[in-house]
């Protein structure tokens, strides 16, 4: 059996003054993937910034980042369309247009820490039928209990088919407490023939992914879910954390999954 392993290099929330790590610019972001997929990892989860290091949709920034990592590698690119709490989705939607293999969808409005990521119905199924036009595959990133039922409710009406991709995202305020009972309790609950990655955000991010992997899940790591590589020291970058999950799941006798390997597992030519 094999882990597909997912690098989420930079994230819409942490900045540089957080950890000096972080990459922000599209040379940064492509260099941190590049090495996060020599060290296993067989997708990329991108966020872009602009020059402010502010979380943005600009369609050239983001653009630049896929030719720039594409320059370097060969991994599979997941464009996230949640941004930022700040950006309108009709900005976010469009990212769609450059034809990622693959892109978030997040069901439903939330309480996102102190703020608000707003997703509202009308939107989101405007946006999942316009990936279902363009064959990009959903990440449905799920945070609530609720928002699994709503992505059933648009498998129903024909706005997403084939094998669903989730990701069960624990830890954000607003959402699931990042503890293993939830995380049972949503892969319980996922619908037959489901992929699946745990998200553990902060200090359970390693325990959450170990336990993820035991269950027959992926794993996503990088600077977006946590910025400490342990108690008290900050990540020097990515690759440390790529190569810590790396090495967990080898631990419980699992191969890496290649890019073609990921392909196949994420049903990706169906």
């Amino acid at each position: 059996m094999s882990a597909v392993i997912t690098v989420a290099t930079t994230g819409p929330i942490a900045s540089k003054a957080d950890n000096p790590a972080l990459p922000t610019t599209p040379e940064e972001i492509a260099d941190a993937v590049g090495a996060a997929y020599d060290a296993g990892a067989a997708v990329a989860h991108i966020h872009v910034r602009d020059e402010q290091q502010r979380p943005t949709a600009d369609l050239g920034i983001a653009r630049k980042v896929m030719d720039l990592i594409q320059d370097r590698c060969p991994i599979l690119i997941q464009l996230s369309t949640g941004v930022g709490l700040e950006v309108p989705f009709e900005e976010r939607e469009r990212l769609v247009d450059l034809r990622p293999t693959m892109a978030t969808l997040n069901p439903c409005s939330m309480s996102f820490g102190r703020g608000e990521f707003r997703n509202p119905p009308r939107d989101v199924r405007r946006l999942a039928a316009k990936m279902k036009d363009l064959g990009i595959k959903p990440e449905l990133e799920i945070y609530d209990s609720g928002h699994l039922d709503e992505c059933l409710r648009l498998r129903d009406e024909g706005l997403l088919d084939g094998d669903l991709q989730f990701s069960i995202v624990l830890g954000v305020q607003g959402g699931m407490a990042a503890t293993a009972e939830n995380l049972f309790t949503m892969v319980r609950r996922l619908p037959e023939g489901a992929i699946w990655q745990v998200i553990a955000i902060g200090r359970t991010n390693l325990s959450l992914t170990a336990v993820g992997l035991a269950l027959g899940g992926n794993a996503r790591t990088g600077m977006e879910d946590t910025l400490y590589l342990r108690k008290g020291e900050l990540a020097p970058g990515n690759l440390p954390l790529v190569e810590r999950t790396v090495a967990l799941a080898r631990s419980l006798d699992l191969s890496i999954a290649t890019v073609d390997d990921a392909r196949t597992a994420l049903r990706l030519d169906r």
